[in-house]
């Protein structure tokens, strides 16, 4: 199999356009690793390829999960490893692009062997929540896991229930079971990755120009289709980047200006958090802070005959 290239950055860094330029010029197939990209509901809001940007090039993984399921890094990495196994037959070469920094992880470390969820736990769990708030699921986390609730934050729901039905069940605090890593999917030194580290204040830039152009291509009228479909709240695709603040913004809650404000804001920290997760998780993978495309392809491609050339998929 020809080496896959693993493409992580911040959202608004050119991610897209990279991947699709290497794709052209290598023979190879695009990957998402994008948590949110991969829902049918979210095509503007989250930017996904259209099928003018993907230029005929083979996409695999967006835009193909409802956005009722609760999609998991687990079974991301069930899917991705039967497409890598197809790109391989097809002697392609894998241009995998995302901002979800744990997909990465994940396929060249491991994944730990965490259990699937139980329905009686996790409605014992919401019916906790529901009486009692989120602040009570906190304190119990704390009591039983303090180094998991520490990493999460305190109105995060969907993370505090997932790491305390963890202890329910299995009686291990979850931040143990994180550390027990399974096989990784890509073999060691048989990959490239590489990171995308603009200079902040021009990506910040860019977050601000994007948004302000999604609106006009229908970001607005996207949620409100999905705010129709009355969603569990604690969906990953009603917490999406921009959804909350639409659909205050629908319900007369925020006023236009009030809602582009609180997105960008949003948007921007969360970029700041990927710069943090570059930095903590993946300090060897090369940087190019250049946002010219030019220069992009060239660094990469330069980097990539370096790379051995027998990978393989466990």
């Amino acid at each position: 199999m020809k080496p896959p290239i693993l493409i992580y950055g911040p959202t608004a860094s050119g991610k897209t356009e990279l991947a699709t330029a290497l794709a052209e010029l290598l023979e190879g197939e695009v990957v998402n690793a994008d948590s949110m990209q991969v829902y049918s509901d979210l095509a503007v809001l989250t930017d996904r390829p259209t099928l003018s940007r993907q230029k005929n090039i083979i996409h695999h993984l967006f835009g193909h999960v409802d956005g009722s399921i609760r999609y998991s890094v687990g079974l991301w990495l069930e899917e991705v490893r039967e497409v890598l196994l197809k790109v391989q037959s097809r002697g392609k070469v894998a241009i995998i692009v995302g901002g979800t920094g744990l997909y990465f992880h994940a396929l060249v470390s491991g994944l730990s062997e965490i259990p699937p969820s139980a329905e009686n736990v996790t409605e014992g769990i919401n019916a906790l929540v529901e009486c009692e708030g989120v602040e009570a699921l906190y304190d119990r986390l704390m009591a039983v896991d303090s180094e998991s609730a520490r990493r999460i934050e305190k109105n995060d729901r969907q993370r505090l229930s997932r790491a305390y039905e963890v202890w329910l069940i299995t009686g291990v605090p979850f931040s143990e079971i994180r550390e027990q890593k399974g096989r990784p999917t890509l073999s060691d030194n048989q990959w490239l990755g590489i990171a995308l580290y603009p200079e902040r204040a021009e990506l910040y830039e860019r977050i601000e120009t994007r948004f302000e152009k999604m609106l006009p291509d229908g970001a607005i009228e996207e949620v409100k289709i999905l705010s129709k479909r009355d969603l569990r709240s604690d969906l990953p695709v009603m917490k999406a980047h921009g959804v909350p603040w639409i659909i205050g913004y629908l319900r007369g809650e925020l006023s236009r200006k009030e809602m582009l404000e609180l997105v960008k804001r949003d948007t921007r920290r969360y970029a700041k958090r990927q710069f943090t997760w570059i930095g903590r998780q993946f300090p060897d993978w090369p940087r190019i802070p250049s946002l010219q495309i030019d220069e992009r392809i060239n660094i990469v491609c330069s980097l990539y005959e370096n790379v051995d050339q027998t990978a393989i998929v466990r």
